[in-house]
C-alpha cells in the first residue's frame, strides 16, 4: 500500500461531504425533512427524520483531532435522540478505535452492522489520467450547470431509492457550491449518470456516483471518475478518498472495481455501528 492519507482526515472529509450536501438545502426543505446537524470538535453528525431508510442519519470524523471519548460518543447518541430519529450510524476508522471499544460499544448499546471498504490514493501516485474509457456514441461527460441541477439530482436520488420531492430538492441545492464539483454523463440530451467531488483542502471525497440501470456497463462511471480526479488535481488536492460496500465472496462490486482500476487502494474495512432509540 502506498497511500499516506491519514485515516482521521479520510473519515472527516467523508462526513463533511454528507453534512454539507444535506445542509445546503433551503430552510423550508430542512424543516420539511426534519434535518439537523451537529458539529463537536472534529465530529460531525447528520439526522433527517423524514428519511425512512436512516441512510443520512450518520456521524463521523471521530478521532481526527483527538482520541475518541465516551463523552463524545454519548453526545452523538443524544443528538440522534433529540432529533427524534429511531436509528443512527457511527462511522469510525478501525485504526482510531480505542482499545476498550468492545466494552464501550456494549455500554452505549451500539451494534455492529454493514461494512464498507474505505479507499484512498495519493494523487501524485496515480497513473496518468487518460480518456481511454470509451463512452457510447452521442454520450458526453461534463460539468453540471445550475439549470440542470434538478435533473441531475433526480438521477442521483432516485437511483439510490430516494424519491420524495424534498430529498431531490436537497440534492439539487448542492449544485454549484464552492467546495463541490458536480458532473454528469449525457446520452444525447438526457442525464444518465452522475458523480460529485467534495473538496476539503488537501483531501477530496468522491461522492454520489450513480448510473441509471439502463445505462450501466457502458463506461459512464469510469468517465466520471476521470473528470473528478482532474478536478481535484486542479484544485491542488493531495489525496482522494471514497467508500463503497465490502465485496464479499462471490460478489462483484462494480464501484469498487472501477476505483481500483484508476488507482485507488483499499485502506481498511469499516464497520457501521448502529445506535437505536
Amino acid at each position: 500500500m502506498t497511500t499516506t492519507v491519514p485515516p482521521g482526515l479520510a473519515e472527516l472529509t467523508e462526513i463533511m461531504a454528507y453534512v454539507d450536501f444535506a445542509t445546503s438545502a433551503s430552510t423550508s426543505v430542512r424543516e420539511a425533512l426534519g434535518l439537523g446537524s451537529l458539529h463537536a470538535g472534529s465530529t460531525r453528525a447528520l439526522a433527517i427524520r423524514a428519511d425512512p431508510s436512516h441512510f443520512f442519519n450518520r456521524a463521523g470524523g471521530f478521532g481526527a483531532d483527538s482520541p475518541i471519548t465516551v463523552d463524545g460518543l454519548v453526545r452523538v447518541c443524544d443528538f440522534y435522540r433529540e432529533r427524534g430519529v429511531s436509528q443512527g450510524s457511527l462511522m469510525i476508522a478501525p485504526p482510531l478505535l480505542p482499545p476498550d471499544w468492545a466494552d464501550t460499544a456494549a455500554k452505549l448499546g451500539l451494534a455492529e452492522s454493514s461494512r464498507f471498504t474505505k479507499l484512498g490514493c495519493d494523487i501524485e501516485n496515480l497513473p496518468t489520467v487518460t480518456d481511454r474509457a470509451a463512452l457510447d456514441p452521442g454520450w458526453r461527460v461534463g460539468v453540471v450547470e445550475a439549470h440542470q441541477a434538478r435533473e441531475w439530482a433526480t438521477v442521483m436520488m432516485t437511483t439510490f431509492g430516494f424519491t420524495s420531492p424534498e430529498m431531490t430538492e436537497m440534492a439539487a441545492s448542492c449544485v454549484g457550491r464552492a467546495n463541490w464539483r458536480q458532473y454528469a454523463v449525457w446520452a444525447d440530451e438526457r442525464i444518465v449518470a452522475v458523480g460529485s467531488v467534495f473538496l476539503n483542502g488537501e483531501c477530496a471525497d468522491m461522492f454520489g456516483g450513480a448510473t441509471l440501470p439502463e445505462a450501466r456497463g457502458r463506461g459512464a462511471q469510469s468517465a466520471l471518475l476521470t473528470a473528478r480526479i482532474r478536478a481535484a488535481t486542479a484544485e491542488g488536492c493531495r489525496w482522494l478518498v471514497a467508500e463503497t460496500g465490502v465485496e464479499g465472496p462471490g460478489e462483484h462490486n462494480p464501484s469498487l472495481r472501477n476505483m481500483v482500476r484508476v488507482g485507488f487502494e483499499p485502506l481498511y474495512e469499516r464497520a457501521t455501528w448502529l445506535w437505536r432509540a
